[in-house]
């Protein structure tokens, strides 16, 4: 008798746990992006937002954390209860090229999250401002050459900065770099003048190429954009061998239980594979080359996934174009900032 007692308690009081798991998300869940509103970015985690709260039944809400390449959203998210509740949409900026920019980190991209899944890949546009007399990639790199370090390139990612690094290395240029919270706010920058030129993701460039504001002389993928099909690659403008990307994931913070990532994954891999929600995606023009539906990490009843196969590839390309350009930090910390 006592021992049937016993088991009926132990049940009784592991089953608020085991209901807690299985009801996730049981209250709204917020996703964190650390660039500002209008970046590619943020229009994929709306659009995926809406997918999982539709799912889900559930609110999700998108909180835009631009500013210091991603630090402020990263560590909010790194920080946060372990329980799925706060999730990072990010790019490779804060997990693949930060770590080799800055000496010092306020998180650790490894350590300090669990990955839930790649979300997709896509290329980016390089952007000149209408005044720059260059109408080819071969044409401004003619004109940097003849004043070097006077034209300017701003970037408000990682990703957008590692990006005109190798356009310099490559093409024998030097360039005057000018740091942004966010791509968007650089754009308005090019807009207004005060920058010459830009590589950054294709939602943010592609609607200013279209309204005429700005001229586009490249994109970074090895093939054309499906959206920009007259835009030539910036490797077959003349720049042999010139390719760059970027890629979307989803992390929740270290010591999440297993149970909350699997069902985090199954939600946004069900809102990556939905045609609807593709077509969205597409709508909203974020460049994707391709939308991915990936495993996560090594979990029961899943899969090693490709969020782990950007972590070993991505941080070492970023290192190898940084230590060429001279911008690579010598020494990684994680700060308490």
């Amino acid at each position: 008798m006592k021992r049937l007692v016993a088991f009926v308690l132990a049940f009784a009081f592991a089953l608020p746990g085991a209901w807690a798991q299985q009801a996730y998300p049981a209250r709204p869940v917020t996703f964190v992006v650390p660039f500002a509103a209008g970046s590619a970015t943020d229009q994929i985690a709306r659009a995926l937002g809406q997918s999982v709260g539709a799912q889900s039944k559930v609110a999700v809400v998108v909180e835009d954390k631009p500013g210091a390449s991603g630090f402020i959203a990263a560590q909010q998210v790194a920080r946060a209860a372990p329980d799925g509740y706060t999730v990072l949409i990010t790019t490779n900026t804060t997990h693949a090229a930060n770590e080799h920019l800055y000496k010092a980190m306020p998180y650790d991209p490894v350590k300090d999250f669990a990955p839930v899944t790649l979300l997709g890949k896509g290329g980016q546009i390089m952007i000149v401002k209408t005044a720059v007399p260059a109408k080819t990639v071969g044409e401004f790199i003619a004109l940097a050459k003849r004043q070097p370090g006077k034209l300017s390139f701003g970037s408000g990612s990682s990703s957008s900065r590692v990006a005109g690094e190798l356009l310099q290395q490559m093409a024998g240029i030097q360039l005057l770099h000018i740091p942004y919270k966010s791509n968007p706010l650089a754009v308005t920058d090019l807009l207004g003048g005060q920058i010459d030129m830009m590589i950054t993701d294709t939602a943010t460039g592609l609607p200013q190429v279209k309204s005429g504001k700005v001229r586009a002389l490249g994109v970074t993928a090895k093939t054309r954009s499906p959206l920009a099909p007259d835009v030539p690659t910036i490797d077959e403008a003349g720049v042999k061998g010139y390719e760059m990307g970027y890629w979307f994931a989803a992390y929740v913070p270290a010591k999440t239980p297993d149970a909350v990532v699997r069902r985090l994954h199954e939600l946004l891999v069900n809102a990556v594979r939905s045609p609807f929600r593709a077509q969205v995606l597409r709508d909203q023009r974020h460049g994707a080359r391709h939308l991915v539906a990936g495993g996560a990490r090594k979990i029961p009843g899943g899969r090693v996934g490709e969020v782990g196969t950007h972590h070993q590839g991505g941080p070492h390309r970023a290192r190898m174009i940084l230590s060429k350009s001279g911008h690579l930090a010598t020494k990684r910390v994680v700060s308490e900032a």
